[in-house]
């Protein structure tokens, strides 16, 4: 028969399933292999190639924590931190679209795209960033990852830009800092520069200000728009903490309006007022002639941009002529209506010491000697305390010693140990020469005759606040002794002597008791010997139960020194204190010793 038989066709079948298990077989040991060669690439990676596919997409952005603000001691705002953002583009992606345009979402609450061309994309972002289009496309094209476009853009500028969609767009947030009040108490803040803090408050609650930067990482495909599923870390920033300060604003401006008349008025170098409250040593005003608009530190010169109140020193003259009475009084060697002999000059140890006026022998008392403001007397009542204790009790009024006002600059003045005076000094310093303070020391000293003997570290920040708004206050430093109850409401006595009937005249307010002391002395030259004077007018008021001390200095004011008034300043500085804190005037009459006998 010339077909094949059942028997031959069995072994064909056999062949062709066998062919086909043998053909299913290798297909699943190629399918094997490649899903193997996957695994070993994809999950084991040896060589890092994914990995480093990830990282050349991953985009990796720090978030800045947005700095504390310097508040007034009312909660105004001295200095305050705002968000902004830097806008930046990877050009590389821009290239890919020179042709065809790219697709941008219609909206943000739609998936639907739009494909806009590159010249229609430039034109829409120039005109957001007011920028003309030729030079916002040599930021945008190129070759560049990274190329600055635009910075310190608003949130809503940002949004702006960033809606319409240009290939590798990203913000960067940042920083700015912005002083509301200008020079309003400039060089207390302190200023920024490029660097970071750089001077005042800035620069000394830095660690309490900035807080701590976060970041963000993300995968950005090709197309340079963010993959949404990928990687997506964020930490978050922690913002730093706010600073309420014990300086009233409105007073501080006050302040700094009266001492730049004067200083303009006197032709002085500078001056400055320090207003601090009697019984916890809080700093109200520290108010410079010439102080920096942190806005613009530059614009300032560079002696000023610090306040001379706690930077500079200077030989204080008569002001620290308190001193001496206080210690002659609490070591029993005077009262106040103690009777000195006076001659119109007076010699010890070789040194011949004269007074400001001419007059021949008088008769005085301890209280007007004070009052007079006579170096002939106060040498006659310090030289019978011994060079040691005179030197103790300098510095147990804060002379020569740090202030703990925490600002940059600040200085502990100048004086030298006993040992080193010269035969002259030590006489000399009993009437404020041959040592060296600031404004602020002179301010401690009279704050603690005015607390009732207790000195006090004078306080310039009243509390820390934290983001939400809780707030951490500052307790004043614990005081220290220096004279008794009884020594300081004698010497509040005598200087009210001094306001009534001596030298501080020129302070008296109307409605207010004043306890006052007026200093002069000549001002040190770089040069050598001296080239000035130093003017200076110290008080407190209502001296019957003192709420402020006040202090005012100039620097090498010209003219005649009989018609230069510190005072001045002083009356208009502490009536305005005074009354802003409704501070009820004085009731009873001033309250004097007799200065002659």
């Amino acid at each position: 028969m010339a077909g094949s038989s059942p028997a031959e066709d069995v072994p064909r079948t056999a062949i062709s399933a066998r062919r086909l298990r043998i053909g299913l077989a290798l297909i699943l040991v190629m399918l094997m292999v490649l899903g193997g060669r996957l695994f070993y690439l994809q999950a084991l990676d040896p060589a890092g190639w994914a990995q480093a596919a990830v990282g050349k997409r991953l985009t990796h952005i720090d978030v800045p924590a947005i700095r504390g603000s310097i508040l007034d001691t009312n909660g105004k705002v001295l200095a305050r931190s705002v968000e902004r953002f830097d806008l930046v583009v990877d050009q590389t992606h821009a290239d890919a679209y020179e042709e065809e345009g790219y697709a941008r979402l219609v909206s943000l609450d739609s998936d639907k795209t739009e494909v806009i061309s590159l010249d229609q994309g430039l034109r829409e972002l120039a005109d957001v960033l007011n920028q003309d289009v030729q030079t916002l496309s040599e930021s945008l094209l190129g070759e560049d990852p990274y190329s600055v476009i635009a910075t310190g853009v608003t949130p809503e500028v940002k949004n702006q830009a960033v809606a319409v969609g240009f290939p590798g767009i990203y913000a960067k947030s940042t920083v700015q800092r912005l002083y509301p009040k200008g020079q309003v108490a400039g060089s207390v803040v302190g200023f920024m520069n490029s660097e970071g803090p750089a001077a005042g408050l800035e620069l000394m609650q830095n660690d309490r200000l900035s807080g701590e930067p976060g970041s963000k990482t993300f995968e950005i495909g090709g197309d340079g728009v963010r993959i949404p599923y990928a990687t997506n870390e964020v930490v978050p920033a922690k913002d730093g903490q706010s600073i309420r300060l014990t300086i009233e604003e409105d007073l501080q401006w006050y302040a700094q309006q009266v001492i730049a008349a004067q200083v303009e008025e006197y032709n002085a170098q500078w001056g400055n007022i320090i207003v601090m409250e009697a019984d916890n040593g809080k700093v109200r005003a520290m108010a410079e002639s010439t102080t920096p608009d942190p806005n613009n530190p530059g614009q300032t010169p560079s002696e000023f941009r610090l306040p001379l109140s706690v930077t500079a020193s200077y030989e204080p003259g008569s002001t620290t002529k308190l001193i001496t009475m206080a210690a002659a009084l609490e070591e029993g060697i005077i009262e106040p209506t103690s009777q000195f002999e006076i001659p119109s000059s007076y010699t010890v140890d070789g040194q011949t010491f004269s007074d400001a006026f001419d007059h021949g022998t008088v008769q005085m008392t301890a209280a007007g000697i004070f009052a007079k403001s006579m170096n002939t007397g106060t040498v006659m009542i310090g030289e019978q305390l011994s060079k040691q204790k005179r030197y103790d009790w300098l510095r147990k009024f804060g002379i020569g010693q740090p202030t703990g006002i925490g600002l940059n600059g600040a200085t502990a003045g100048l004086l030298a140990e006993p040992e080193d005076w010269d035969v002259r000094q030590q006489y000399t310093v009993l009437f404020g020469q041959g040592l060296a303070q600031t404004s602020l020391h002179t301010a401690m000293v009279y704050q603690t005759i005015a607390n009732d003997g207790v000195r006090l570290e004078p306080q310039l920040i009243e509390a820390y606040v934290d983001p939400d708004g809780t707030e951490h206050k500052v307790e004043p430093a614990k005081g220290t002794r220096v004279v008794s109850e009884d020594t300081a409401k004698t010497l509040r006595k005598m200087l009210e002597t001094v306001t009534e009937k001596g030298s501080g005249k020129q302070g008296k307010l109307d409605e207010y008791r004043v306890g006052s002391k007026t200093g002069t002395a000549e001002a040190s030259s770089p040069q050598g010997g001296y080239d000035g004077y130093t003017l200076s007018y110290a008080g407190m008021a209502p001296v019957e139960s003192p709420e402020y001390v006040v202090v005012v200095t100039l620097q090498r004011p010209q003219g005649d020194l009989y018609y230069l008034l510190p005072g001045n300043s002083f009356k208009k500085v502490m009536l305005r204190v005074l009354q802003m804190n409704n501070v009820p005037p004085s009731t009873g009459k001033p309250e004097t010793f007799p200065i002659e006998y």
